[in-house]
């Protein structure tokens, strides 16, 4: 028997271990395109990577996650219906696809597709959760339909009324961060919390109003603004969120600022809910009118859930400190 060729075994397993984590690599870098909110690029990488691992749960279920935020329903519900079929033990795409029929109105589909979720997980708290909420929307139509059909009905307005007071948000979706075994790959959920739908945008005048005065303090100036920023756009204020922005602002990506402003208004309108928390900030002046701030931003919406490191600075234009520059990652 021809003994085997020590050497050439071992390069071939090198070769095959660099494409696992060139791989790998290339996922987790449609993972971080996907948190950073570059959906194309994300898109792109993860159907390059799909093309070879095409079996791949985490690959698809982030694929699903970006055709959501891109506000692609249709192609997301496909995506996670496939996974079901493929990975019914996982109950994450069941709950996603629950969140997708919610916003679409079709109640019905959304709590059969929570039940599927329960059973293949029982103890998975979030679908429960939906599920409640699926239970209350389901009622409110109910008691709209009562109160349609007899005004005088006391009983179903109050109970329409608590209703609407307990469960004032939208189902919670699945999304990428912690990690779940499966048989032959592995898919990743996380969870945000559901708030109320978004408030209108704010008159320019109301926008306005909506930033701290100055204190004389420049630091805590500087705070105040970053935590009020950070308020408008939690509370889905457009017009508010953008007026502390300086007009010299330089965009991320070097589009235009009336393109940039666009992409903003359209993130943040079409989520259903946002939560935006500054944590550590840390705030350096370079002179009276220069200030830099860092901080680690905890971003959850009803579509993702991320925290990064994020370096905003800003400079003083009358008694306001705006915005110049914004960096993540930093």
């Amino acid at each position: 028997m021809k003994k085997p060729n020590i050497a050439a075994l071992l390069l071939l397993m090198a070769l095959a271990m660099s494409g696992m984590w060139a791989a790998a690599d290339e996922l987790q870098d449609a993972s971080a395109l996907f948190k950073q909110g570059n959906n194309a690029q994300a898109l792109d990488k993860v159907n390059s990577y799909l093309a070879n691992h095409p079996k791949d749960a985490k690959a698809r279920f982030l694929l699903g996650l970006i055709y959501t935020e891109q506000n692609k329903p249709a192609e997301a519900i496909k995506v996670f219906t496939a996974l079901t079929e493929d990975y019914p033990e996982l109950p994450e795409p069941y709950n996603n696809l629950a969140v997708l029929f919610a916003a679409q109105g079709q109640y019905d589909k959304a709590k059969i597709a929570l039940e599927a979720a329960i059973r293949t997980h029982p103890s998975y708290a979030i679908a429960h959760e939906n599920l409640g909420d699926i239970y209350a929307k389901l009622a409110t139509q109910a008691y709209d339909k009562a109160l349609q059909l007899d005004k005088t009905n006391t009983t179903a307005q109050t109970k329409l009324e608590l209703i609407k007071e307990l469960f004032p948000g939208s189902p919670r979706a699945a999304k990428v961060t912690a990690k779940q075994e499966t048989a032959k790959t592995d898919t990743v959920a996380a969870v945000t919390p559901s708030t109320p739908e978004p408030k209108k945008a704010k008159t320019d005048d109301a926008a306005k109003e909506s930033r701290p005065a100055a204190t004389g303090d420049n630091t805590q100036d500087v705070l105040n603004t970053v935590n009020a920023w950070a308020q408008a756009w939690s509370k889905g204020d457009v017009a508010a969120y953008l007026a502390f922005y300086s007009q010299d602002f330089k965009t991320p990506n070097g589009e235009s600022r009336e393109a940039w402003e666009k992409s903003r208004k359209e993130r943040i309108s079409k989520s259903m809910s946002i939560q935006v928390s500054v944590i550590d900030p840390k705030v350096t002046l370079s002179d009276a009118t220069h200030a830099k701030a860092s901080f680690k931003q905890d971003y959850r919406s009803n579509t993702l859930k991320s925290t990064t490191a994020k370096t905003l600075r800003l400079v003083k234009s009358g008694d306001k400190w705006l915005i110049e520059t914004e960096q993540a990652g930093r």
